[in-house]
């Protein structure tokens, strides 16, 4: 809602008259709202537009002239999505409100539209990966000479996550003169899709519910050995995804964590190679064929029929949860229900009751095979229940109660294995040395293309190379489930392999510890996991820093790959990036066994790299249920090392974890909620 006092003040309107763009596409831009705003206390001036002849369209915020500092961020969505996809956050997720208080303005674009998301939709894909962006960007200088007449130079930054790492760089490695620098963040490589998918789906289905005692193990206090009681099949399995890059700890989320993007995948990889799926069943060298015993429990074929097709509205009514599938669009509406020639989205089929139950755990992404020999993709089955997962909204419209149909699991089975019969180049990808012999030579069949860079050069409009103007800061996190950490490291090797000894004043990678894929400030377990968004800022920061000032920003976060694994050092002076590191202990220890009563003295060490900031906020959660409703004493001034201790007794036996979690901030502004870099620490307790 307009502001009143902000609203007098407005500047005159602005014109897109007399713009000369150097891609004919984006030729003509236009404005068709110029309004003052204050959000969140933030007062600022949106502008929304677009280009003519296209669906691209944009939102600029612009700050008051007072706040600018002549830069401008921009956020990169996954996929192409909605211009004002970030409208509405607050805290630390308000991605306006943080470029405004770095003295910036902000830009989002809708990338182009859905239809330059689509690869399959006949479009010019470049247009999602970069030219929308590059475009959007440059007008923004025009419109901000108005807005800020004085200002000779702006300098501009891009940056974006998951899918939207690979458009931040396609959009820098293929332009010149548009951005100073970028940040992106959970960077896949080339071969990221649909390998880091499909081994995580395997272990899931081959470990169970055996990954409950793999976390244990690995939690603070626990064993240490994650095989422990497994058998052969399931050390096979979990030997495999942990070479290939796995967190182990990261299993504590294996029954919520789902396909995740895969989802969205599983179709473009049977278009793209159908013929995988029944080599797997039919072909010597591959699993499905040679050691068919291993898929026989799992494996359902089972013949039904559907009793009642499932609404939208009669699924809340029957108390079925639906969910979100990780990795679709959320700043627009969905109208596929339109294309149904239904009257509302209420009416949307949304999942079918079937006759009978099939027998198996296995049945996440399975398909429904109609009559006509059409796969409709299920996203899990409940019983009798089967969720109807990401599909073609006219086929949905053919469901009809009665039908005969069969649920088969066959494909879902076969694609978890494809990552075997993909091998890259080893020396560029050496975690697939798993898959060969002594001498490089694959052990499986091999398909005739590796679908990684099909997928990759789809989103960046190109393969990413680590050649690129300006400077760039790489976020990782250690506990990426999607992203699997070494990833950045192969970026890293390719910013080497262009720029040699000059890599390091032009590239920064940090990596954060117990984070995440998504970019949410609250995780599904906050006990465990800490939100990595103000590392995302503080790069930001630092990287307009360096390119406008010279200010070297802190260096990369020291770590070593072993077996895949990216490995930190455990103190924070030797660790170097800008994350804090928090160790805890109870009565001296990871472990400690006390009587039900006996008061447990708890001590938590906090330590920021050098360079990176101070402590500024530090919590107490003594039972381990992530609600940290104890806040720890900070003492005045600026503190890079900090020891707290507290004392907790418990009144019942049972297993406790008691966390710390704490932050740092450059400037050790404890007041904005900006910049605010997290890190936490457990300690086991067991009450008798």
């Amino acid at each position: 809602m307009a502001d009143e006092p902000a609203a007098k003040a407005a500047p005159a309107t602005l014109s897109a008259e007399g713009y000369r763009e150097e891609d004919p596409l984006f030729a003509r831009p236009f404005i068709d709202r110029d309004e003052p705003r204050t959000d969140n206390g933030t007062a600022y001036r949106y502008v929304h537009g677009g280009f003519t002849g296209t669906d691209t369209r944009f939102s600029y915020y612009f700050p008051l002239a007072k706040a600018w500092q002549g830069r401008f961020f921009q956020y990169i969505t996954p996929v192409p999505d909605s211009e004002t996809l970030s409208q509405g956050l607050t805290g630390e997720e308000d991605r306006i409100g943080a470029a405004i208080a770095s003295g910036a303005y902000f830009i989002e674009t809708n990338g182009g539209g859905p239809k330059a998301a689509d690869p399959m939709g006949g479009g010019d894909l470049t247009i999602g990966a970069f030219r929308a962006n590059a475009a959007t960007a440059r007008f923004s200088r025009f419109v901000a000479a108005q807005v800020y007449p004085a200002r000779k130079h702006i300098y501009g930054y891009a940056y974006g996550g998951s899918g939207g790492a690979y458009r931040t760089l396609g959009s820098l490695e293929n332009t010149q003169g548009v951005w100073d620098g970028a940040v992106p963040y959970v960077l896949g490589s080339p071969m990221a899709i649909p390998n880091m998918f499909t081994v995580r789906l395997k272990a899931m289905r081959v470990l169970g519910d055996r990954l409950d005692g793999i976390v244990d193990a690995l939690d603070t206090g626990g064993s240490g050995n994650p095989y422990a009681g497994l058998n052969e099949d399931q050390k096979t399995a979990l030997r495999e995804v942990t070479t290939m890059g796995f967190q182990p700890q990261s299993w504590y989320a294996w029954r919520t964590m789902g396909p995740h993007a895969f989802a969205l995948l599983f179709g473009g990889i049977r278009m793209a190679d159908a013929a995988y799926f029944t080599d797997f069943w039919t072909r010597p060298g591959y699993e499905g064929h040679d050691s068919p015993a291993r898929y026989k429990a799992d494996r359902v074929q089972l013949d039904t029929r559907i009793v009642d097709v499932i609404s939208a509205d009669k699924a809340k009514t029957l108390g079925i949860d639906l969910g979100h599938t990780p990795g679709t669009a959320k700043g627009t509406a969905d109208l596929a229900w339109q294309a149904m020639g239904l009257h509302s989205a209420g009416e949307m089929p949304v999942a079918v009751r079937l006759a009978d139950s099939p027998d198996s755990k296995a049945l996440l992404l399975s398909d429904l095979v109609l009559a006509s020999g059409k796969k409709v993709v299920l996203s899990d089955v409940h019983g009798d229940i089967a969720m109807l997962g990401i599909n073609d909204p006219r086929l949905l419209a053919t469901i009809k109660r009665g039908d005969t149909v069969r649920v088969d699991n066959s494909d879902i089975l076969a694609v978890q294995d494809y990552h075997r019969h993909q091998v890259p180049d080893l020396s560029e990808y050496p975690v697939w040395k798993q898959f060969t012999d002594a001498g490089g030579k694959p052990l499986y069949a091999q398909r005739p293309m590796l679908l990684g860079p099909l997928f990759t050069q789809n989103a960046a409009g190109s393969v990413p190379t680590g050649k690129f103007d300006g400077r760039v800061i790489l976020v990782e996190n250690l506990w990426d489930r999607e992203a699997l950490p070494w990833q950045g490291d192969w970026y890293r090797a390719r910013v080497k392999a262009h720029a040699g000894m000059a890599a390091d004043d032009r590239f920064r990678i940090w990596y954060t510890d117990r984070a995440l894929h998504g970019d949410q400030s609250v995780q599904d377990d906050p006990a465990r996991v800490v939100s990595y968004i103000g590392v995302l800022q503080q790069a930001l920061r630092d990287l307009a820093a360096w390119v406008e000032q010279g200010k070297a920003p802190p260096a990369s976060t020291a770590y070593r790959i072993e077996d895949g694994q990216v490995v930190v050092p455990a103190d924070a002076a030797a660790r170097k990036g800008i994350q804090p590191v928090v160790t805890l202990v109870a009565n001296g220890a990871a472990l400690t066994r006390v009587k039900a009563g006996a008061p447990v003295k708890l001590t938590a060490t906090i330590e920021v790299p050098p360079g990176a900031g101070s402590i500024t906020v530090a919590a107490w959660d003594f039972d381990g249920d992530g609600t940290f409703e104890v806040p720890a004493t900070i003492p005045a001034g600026h503190k890079a090392k900090l020891v707290l201790t507290a004392s907790h007794a418990y009144a019942r036996p049972d297993t406790y974890f008691a966390v710390l979690r704490a932050a740092s901030q450059r400037e050790g502004d404890r007041g904005t909620p900006f910049a605010q870099i997290q890190n936490l620490a457990r300690a086991r307790i067991v009450v008798e």
